[in-house]
């Protein structure tokens, strides 16, 4: 199931970088689905971010760029998380611009 959400594009060529927060995360996968290529489950049930090589980063607090072609995909997986546990953010400011702490 994909529900498409229209993602606003004014800023959306600053770089962006996406993090989960493990705390949070309720395992649904729902990122995952969206996102294969940015989200991945891990064996201990929880999501992580992955790196531009596909490798897992599983440091608290990891972050990964969010590829202009997959904006809309990762905006959908912050806004659909049951856990409220996926942030992103403007890689220059810090400011998280989709997201639970999202102003």
């Amino acid at each position: 199931m994909t529900v498409q959400h229209e993602v606003p594009t004014e800023g959306a060529a600053e770089a962006l970088e996406v993090w989960i927060d493990q705390d949070l995360c309720t395992g649904d996968g729902i990122c995952a689905q969206y996102a294969p290529e940015v989200f991945e489950l891990d064996i201990d049930g929880l999501a992580y971010v992955k790196s531009g090589e596909d490798e897992l980063l599983q440091d608290p607090g990891a972050t990964t760029p969010v590829p202009l072609p997959l904006l809309s995909d990762v905006v959908d997986s912050a806004k659909e998380c049951p856990g409220d546990c996926i942030h992103v953010r403007r890689v220059s400011d810090k400011v998280e611009v989709y997201g639970p702490d999202a102003g």
